[in-house]
Order: C-alpha cells, then sequence, then structure tokens
C-alpha cells in the first residue's frame, strides 16, 4: 500500500467508518479502501467501504456505483478462485453503520453458522477456522488488494 497522502474526503465526525478504517487495511485508493474484518469465525470476510460518507449506493453518480460494484466483484472472485468457498455471501445492509460499504464474505460448510446469515447465533463451535483455509490469510490479503491495481 502507498504511503501517500489520500485526498480528503467528505466525513461525517460521529460516523465510525468515516473515522477508522473499519478493519484491517488491506488496500485504499482515492475512491474506497478494501479491509479484512477480524472475525475469528469467518476469516475470509471482507469489506469494500466507500471513502466519503454516503449512507446508501443510489447517493453515488452511476460512474461511482460502477467503480464500487467492479471492486466488490473482483473481490468476491480472488475469494472464489483462491478459496473455493461453499458459497460468497454479499451484502449491504448500513443498519448499524449507515456509511455505504459492502461485506464480501466466503462461507463455507463448515463454517460456525453455515447456513444461516454471519451475524446469527453459532450452530457450532469451529476451532481456529483460519486453518481450514487453503491458503495463509496473509497470502490470501496481497491477492485482494492487488484488485485495485487491475
Amino acid at each position: 500500500m502507498s504511503s501517500a497522502a489520500m485526498p480528503t474526503v467528505a466525513t461525517v465526525p460521529s460516523c465510525e467508518l468515516c473515522d477508522r478504517d473499519g478493519g484491517l487495511l488491506i488496500a485504499r485508493n482515492a475512491q474506497l479502501r478494501i479491509i479484512r474484518a477480524e472475525d475469528a469465525d469467518h476469516p475470509a470476510f471482507y469489506r469494500v467501504i466507500w471513502n466519503a460518507h454516503v449512507a446508501e449506493w443510489t447517493d453515488l453518480p452511476p460512474a461511482d456505483r460502477s467503480a464500487i460494484m467492479q471492486v466488490v466483484a473482483k473481490v468476491e472472485t480472488v475469494l472464489r478462485q483462491a478459496l473455493q468457498p461453499t458459497k460468497v455471501n454479499l451484502a449491504s445492509l448500513g443498519n448499524v453503520v449507515p456509511h455505504l460499504h459492502w461485506h464480501v464474505i466466503a462461507r463455507f460448510d463448515w463454517d460456525a453458522r453455515w447456513p444461516a446469515p454471519v451475524w446469527a447465533p453459532k450452530n457450532k463451535e469451529v476451532a481456529d477456522a483460519t486453518s481450514r483455509l487453503p491458503i495463509p490469510l496473509t497470502e490470501l490479503d496481497q491477492q485482494v488488494a492487488q484488485v485495485l491495481n487491475t
């Protein structure tokens, strides 16, 4: 990731995703960033977050809508190719944090909440889910980071 300063974007002081990265920062450009949520039960859980504060996808002009969805699609493609998950979940909820972001989550039939959503109660304990991934998270993070360079 470049250490060059990013341009200033519109923020809202009380917004968690304006104030912080929102997880482990994987890559950032002037428009958006990709983070990995640090979730022991779902280790391949990424978010694509619009840098400027907007609440809804339709708050963006069409070109920006396309830009964020292209990145979401590229992150999904990396997860599918690298991990061969049972399913990839995509979601843009924003009920708790009304700042535009998309969840891109590789799901597996062995995960702690399968087949329920990631926010449902666990239906089983899965020890060290990260070790079940076919590649190390650091390698996966590098592959995901490359989507902003393609």
